[in-house]
């Protein structure tokens, strides 16, 4: 972000609420660049009356929360078209405006966009987090540090990466905090990005889609049970992801294998609000080994998108199943087509069948496949042939 900031004129920081954002621009308030936040009501009120002469009494300037208040976004381009200055606005989204219509086309070629997830387990653990850069250059996973597995890796799961929760000292006040955390998102961001007609059912909704995590998304079967057409619900889902609590996972495919499913799948962007959503603790797991699946699986896809983010390596992130089941969770293609692909399982032991998705994809990608790992709940790498391997979990942090 401070690279961006030094030849780029607006620099906008995305991501959930109570993920980290303002504590990280607060580093860059400087004498000549203020720090502004639109959750104040009488400041928001100011900037929506009149939006470019609140910009103009503003050399440089943080502003907190800008989906409070999205028309200053075409205040802002017109000041820095005429001030190019670089680093003039630093900005923080609680929502993806620049999914709002005019908006990014209009601040094109003037603005970087960082996003700033919950706290990944490499940041966590301060190790580096290279895991997506090491597998590109095709090297074998190995562990660097103890394995995390069995209870340990549940705990990690089921408690999640905000900053806040992880400050709770029992799972009990974390869920609490979850629970809090949901519906003030839901009651009052949700209102500033779009009007819903049935925005009592949205809490509801989120728990629905909660419980079709990692599938193939059934919008019709939400449709079905809130009385809600399919439209009104694909536009509901679409909100909760530019809030940044869903994330959509378009599929992967290729000419050369037949009968795939292009469906996409959704995933919660937090394990732990997802634990909290589908009621799962600790003794809920040990009493039923299957409900860990879901929640391991979401868990890591939210680890990698989280390394992406500051990642050399640029990878679109896909999922692929066939008609015949056989599915990888995660696929990574860089821009040069190459393939790294990962399966998740919640069993400690690997059947040769959990192979079929990755050896489906190997023998499709041909040159361009460079890694198939299996991440699962155990403490040691296994090695199945040059290119696939099963490895624990705590991989994503610990290379």
């Amino acid at each position: 972000m401070a690279t961006a900031l030094e030849d780029t004129r607006v620099v906008l920081v995305v991501g959930p609420r109570q993920a980290g954002k303002t504590t990280l621009v607060r580093r860059f308030v400087t004498k000549d660049r203020p720090y502004l936040t639109l959750d104040d009501d009488a400041t928001a009120e100011q900037a929506r009356t009149d939006p470019v002469a609140f910009v103009r009494g503003l050399g440089a300037a943080v502003i907190d929360e800008i989906q409070r208040v999205p028309q200053l976004l075409l205040a802002i381009k017109q000041s820095v078209d005429t001030d190019p200055r670089p680093g003039r606005f630093l900005l923080t989204g609680s929502a993806n405006v620049m999914a709002l219509p005019k908006v990014g086309d209009s601040l094109a070629g003037r603005i970087a966009t960082v996003t700033l997830l919950p706290l990944a387990q490499a940041e966590i653990e301060q190790a580096p987090g290279r895991l997506i850069e090491r597998l590109f250059a095709g090297e074998r996973p190995v562990l660097e540090g103890p394995p995390v597995y069995g209870d340990a890796l549940v705990e990690r799961v089921i408690t999640g990466g905000y900053p806040e929760a992880l400050k709770r000292s029992t799972a009990v006040r974390r869920i609490a905090w979850h629970e809090d955390y949901l519906l003030t998102v839901l009651d009052r961001d949700v209102r500033d990005i779009a009007d819903l007609e049935q925005l009592a059912r949205l809490p509801l909704l989120t728990r629905m889609v909660a419980e079709q995590t990692g599938q193939i998304v059934n919008h019709r079967a939400i449709s079905v049970a809130l009385g809600l057409s399919i439209q009104t619900v694909q536009k509901y889902v679409s909100v909760l992801e530019r809030l940044f609590l869903l994330r959509t996972l378009t599929p992967w495919y290729t000419n050369r294998l037949s009968r795939l499913i292009k469906s996409p799948k959704l995933h919660l962007l937090d394990s732990g609000l997802l634990a909290t959503l589908r009621e799962t603790d600790m003794d809920a797991v040990k009493a039923d080994r299957t409900r860990l699946g879901p929640l391991l699986e979401s868990f890591v896809v939210s680890e990698v998108l989280k390394l992406l983010t500051w990642s050399d390596r640029s990878a679109t992130v896909m999922h692929f199943r066939t008609r015949e089941q056989d599915e990888v969770d995660l696929v990574l293609e860089d821009r040069h087509g190459r393939i790294v692909a990962i399966e998740v399982k919640a069993a400690a032991t690997l059947r040769l069948k959990d192979l079929n998705g990755l050896r489906k994809i190997q023998e499709a990608a041909g040159d361009k496949f460079v890694r198939g790992l299996i991440l699962h709940d155990h403490d040691r790498v296994t090695p199945f042939d040059e290119k696939l391997q099963g490895a624990p979990v705590s991989l994503l942090w610990q290379m």
